[in-house]
């Protein structure tokens, strides 16, 4: 059974089907272009569950089983690949430029300083982040200074608690940096494990991007960095407008380098290669 799945390709009524359900439940855009691909990963879904085929599958996603399903299903189309320090200029921004300036609202009980990282996969980015925060404030209690990380994907924020990488994601992790994500690390260790000094900065949660957010106004910096690709235009500026009114102004948003904003924003300004800065 299993190879003859490996090899099954969705119909086209399935096809159209598992396109509008993760459009309507995820905001992703599956393309027809893509149908192998998502026919492979919804085969391996199917494998899993011990159902014989595709069809199969996607009878399971149209009857009463299908709501229990559902985080299953995106789980498998989304695509998880991230990095320590990737696009390395927006976590130099946020040590050089934005965190001096919150130091002393980070240090204070009754602070409220708020980072998130809206797509942080597997937990590099978050980590990453409080790198960087860890480098412009140094060591010491940070008690008004919170990272959110939120994901659609239950599988990898799983992978993200755990906080334990293989040591060769640090092969392009300049060693200034390094140092702050593995202190302790030996030369015979395979994996290493994020410092608690840290993990204890991120705050990591489930969260669909198109569904309704539960974070107050007032964030000093928002990553979301290579997920537009799979959104539609009109997803897209949804968002967009959406995280420009939860940063505070003068607050700042850091997209992917192929995701800049190809229109004027009335609420945000760039400043950077793919930095945008909330107007006053």
């Amino acid at each position: 059974m299993s190879s003859e799945l490996a090899e099954a390709s969705l119909s086209r009524e399935d096809f159209a089907h598992v396109a509008a359900l993760a459009h309507a439940r995820a905001g992703l855009v599956v393309r027809e272009e893509k149908a192998v691909m998502v026919s492979g990963r919804l085969a391996r879904r199917a494998r899993a569950l011990g159902l014989p085929d595709l069809a199969a599958y996607c009878r399971l996603l149209r009857g009463p089983e299908a709501e229990a399903e559902i985080p299953h299903f995106i789980n498998a189309l989304t695509t998880n690949h991230t990095a320590f320090f990737r696009e390395r200029h927006h976590l130099e921004h946020l040590w050089s430029e934005v965190m001096p300036k919150v130091a002393s609202a980070a240090r204070d009980p009754r602070g409220w300083v708020r980072l998130w990282s809206a797509a942080c996969s597997t937990g590099e980015e978050p980590y990453s982040m409080a790198a960087a925060v860890r480098r412009a404030l140094g060591a010491g209690p940070l008690p008004g200074l919170r990272i959110l990380a939120t994901d659609v994907d239950t599988e990898v924020l799983a992978t993200a608690r755990r906080a334990r990488y293989a040591v060769a994601a640090l092969d392009e992790v300049p060693g200034e940096w390094r140092k702050l994500l593995a202190p302790a690390i030996g030369r015979s260790d395979a994996t290493f494990e994020i410092p608690a000094e840290l993990t204890e900065l991120v705050a990591f949660r489930h969260l669909n991007l198109i569904d309704p957010w539960p974070m107050r106004t007032g964030y000093e910096a928002i990553f979301c960095r290579n997920v537009f690709i799979y959104f539609d235009a009109a997803t897209k500026a949804r968002i967009v407008d959406r995280f420009a009114e939860l940063l505070r102004p003068g607050g700042y948003l850091y997209l992917g380098h192929t995701e800049f904003l190809t229109t004027r924003h009335p609420l945000l300004e760039s400043v950077g290669r793919t930095i945008y800065r909330r107007r006053p």
